[in-house]
């Protein structure tokens, strides 16, 4: 007997997912299933995305991200410095280890600090501000975030024309960024950082680390995806079998559906020429708006199909994660782990991401506008 309540919780939780299945399906009824459909997805983004998810979450599982925010941690005395410390490692790690990687490893680290009476009424400011940091930082790098990843494969941009559009925002994004922490107020704290207790396998670091390289080889088209994915299945078939659970799936399914679902829009001539005529010129605002619906993901991949301007798409979806709480799935994550906090505000988390959300964003859309013209 189906368990109503499971299916309940899984549509809520997987509902780009289903939303994407969905239009993949309806997308059949016009262009019914071929070979041709293989041509629709891009294996090299779902094999490096696997392959990224997996040698992360095997650099988490170690304890790595832990020791390194501890040890940074470890001499800060107010709430500021720490604050700022923790922030900063939202922006900068997530340009490496994801967005959501990064909000996984230093938000509960944050609520373990913060959750105090004392602290308390900081915790909900930081974590935003976290959140926003991860979002805009994950933006400067290929493999910041699975948007980046496939526009930069999709496009076949060159590393330099890559950062010419993703540097200046970010680092205009950091310093707004630092601007509002060195304006927040900070009290004494003590630190009560143990880095002992933290213990890392030496030859499983060498290893990730090894692994991570090869990922990052294949984004600068120095390695082809196939020989990477064949030393990481190997890798984690021989010596960390785990790591096959921790990978995100549903992100790779969801890239998959989307693929169809453009493939076989993008195969209707009339309904491809309608979509390109909607967007053309108006390709940053359109994305951000997108993203603010369904998600910066699907937004990129969807729009990726009717556009040749990568540069306005690129800097949409990015700054396009600020805004609404499901315009970037990583401040999903973030609101879900203050969630689970004993007495959590979420009304007043709610608000105060509103706000901080809507002031970046229409501060970033401004800045890319000018940018981009």
């Amino acid at each position: 007997m189906i368990n109503l309540q499971k299916v309940l919780s899984f549509i809520k939780k997987e509902i780009v997912l289903i939303i994407s299945a969905i239009l993949a399906i309806i997308s059949m009824l016009f262009t019914p299933p071929s070979k041709e459909y293989l041509g629709y997805i891009d294996f090299s983004v779902i094999a490096i995305l696997f392959c990224l998810m997996a040698v992360v979450a095997g650099l988490r599982s170690i304890g790595v991200f832990d020791f390194i925010s501890c040890l940074m941690l470890k001499k800060s005395k107010s709430t500021k410095a720490i604050g700022i410390v923790l922030v900063a490692m939202c922006f900068f790690s997530a340009m490496l280890i994801t967005n959501d990687v990064a909000l996984l490893t230093f938000v509960p680290l944050t609520i373990s600090i913060f959750n105090s009476e004392k602290t308390k009424n900081k915790l909900i400011f930081i974590v935003v501000i976290e959140t926003v940091a991860a979002n805009l930082g994950s933006m400067l790098t290929p493999i910041g975030n699975p948007q980046n990843l496939f526009l930069y494969s999709f496009y076949s941009m060159k590393i330099s024309d890559f950062f010419k559009i993703t540097l200046p925002l970010g680092l205009i994004s950091l310093v707004l960024i630092f601007i509002i922490m060195l304006f927040t107020k900070g009290e004494h704290i003590e630190s009560s950082i143990d880095l002992s207790s933290i213990k890392i396998n030496k030859y499983r670091l060498f290893e990730y680390i090894t692994l991570f390289i090869l990922c990052i080889l294949v984004v600068l088209k120095v390695l082809d995806y196939r020989i990477c994915l064949g030393v990481v299945l190997l890798t984690l078939i021989c010596l960390d079998r785990k790591l096959f659970a921790r990978v995100d799936y549903s992100l790779l399914l969801t890239f998959v559906c989307f693929f169809v679902f453009v493939g076989n829009i993008s195969a209707i001539g009339s309904v491809r020429q309608a979509i390109s005529s909607l967007i053309e010129g108006k390709e940053l605002l359109g994305s951000v708006l997108l993203s603010q619906v369904i998600s910066n993901v699907p937004a990129a991949v969807m729009l990726s199909g009717f556009t040749e301007k990568s540069s306005q798409l690129l800097a949409g979806v990015n700054i396009g994660g600020l805004g609404t709480i499901i315009a970037s799935l990583a401040s999903l994550i973030s609101y879900k782990l203050y969630s689970a906090c004993e007495k959590a505000e979420k009304g007043k988390y709610m608000a105060t991401f509103s706000l901080v959300n809507f002031i970046f964003l229409a501060v970033m859309l401004l800045v890319s506008s000018l940018i981009l013209k």
